[in-house]
């Protein structure tokens, strides 16, 4: 990983996947004129080439084209893959929502539906949205509630009494990846330690069979801002929270590190997971990538 960032751009809130040749893509938070912004590298730490392209180049008609946020890219098993993505809401643009698009190949370009995933505008509507597939094939979308966006105001509109719940969600998904199965569940939510929120979750299985849930709490604004985690024997959690984050504001030089999504390895035991995450930097925020180590409840980044 080293102390730099993998890409010197502004790439906020990155997911990253391997193809089926073995190229590495990342895809992140509008910039620069894009409402899903896309990268590429032969190795997860390799030279990051940001492509000129939109990966979503229409929108939605729930949504204003504007603040396209947290992109998520999975895979499904007939091989065509799936983004989910939080839009700004026209019906409130304030808020948003959780939506998706669709694409024979990676390289997109993706076309979004004209319903949303999840988008209750009177809890604050929902964002950050992360696929996930288990050891049985069944699939999951996780989001954050983004309460915070009907708060009172102060770090992040919910720094201000009465503080509102951000809860993160799970919704079992059929295997078009949007589908949904049953009810959402929620499986954390916000404590007084967090801060204003609890956001961007992504959740990962370890070779030991336990349930990684990440996520960020504190402020994106903030040096508060950090990568944290909680464990579970079950997807559907409970989850127990780590007694310290996987990194956070100081180490390795890194203001403000969020935003990350955890990849397990498909190379098998003895290769490590992977980590995208971004830090402030120059350009806004940055990408970095590291590998993981896992050991019993406990996940630290390989420095």
């Amino acid at each position: 990983m080293g102390n730099g960032p993998a890409l010197e751009a502004d790439f906020p809130d990155p997911t990253i996947l391997q193809d089926d040749y073995g190229r590495w893509w990342a895809f992140a938070t509008n910039s620069g004129g894009r409402q899903v912004q896309v990268a590429t590298a032969n190795s997860v730490y390799g030279d990051w080439k940001l492509l000129d392209t939109d990966m979503l180049p229409v929108s939605p008609s729930w949504a204003t084209g504007a603040n396209t946020w947290a992109p998520d890219v999975r895979q499904l098993s007939d091989g065509t893959y799936v983004m989910y993505f939080s839009g700004e809401a026209k019906a409130d643009p304030a808020h948003h929502c959780v939506g998706f698009a669709t694409s024979a190949s990676i390289s997109g370009p993706y076309t979004p539906s004209d319903e949303p995933f999840a988008c209750d505008l009177s809890v604050g509507g929902a964002i950050d949205p992360s696929g996930f597939v288990d050891d049985d094939g069944r699939r999951y979308v996780a989001y954050k509630v983004d309460g915070n966006s009907i708060g009172n105001g102060g770090l992040c509109n919910n720094g201000i009494a009465p503080l509102v719940d951000t809860p993160i969600i799970l919704q079992e998904v059929d295997q078009d990846g949007v589908t949904k199965i049953g009810d959402p569940v929620t499986i954390l939510d916000r404590t007084d330690a967090d801060g204003p929120l609890v956001e961007a979750p992504s959740i990962m299985l370890t070779d030991d069979g336990v349930y990684v849930l990440f996520f960020s709490s504190g402020c994106f604004t903030d040096p508060t801002y950090n990568v944290n985690y909680a464990t579970a024997s079950s997807v559907a959690g409970p989850y127990t929270r780590a007694f310290t984050p996987v990194v956070v504001s100081g180490q390795s030089a890194l203001m403000s590190p969020g935003g990350a999504t955890g990849l397990a390895s498909t190379l098998g035991w003895w290769d490590l997971p992977y980590m995208a995450f971004h830090a402030n930097c120059d350009q806004g925020r940055c990408m970095h990538t590291s590998q993981l180590m896992t050991w019993d409840l406990t996940v630290a980044l390989v420095w």
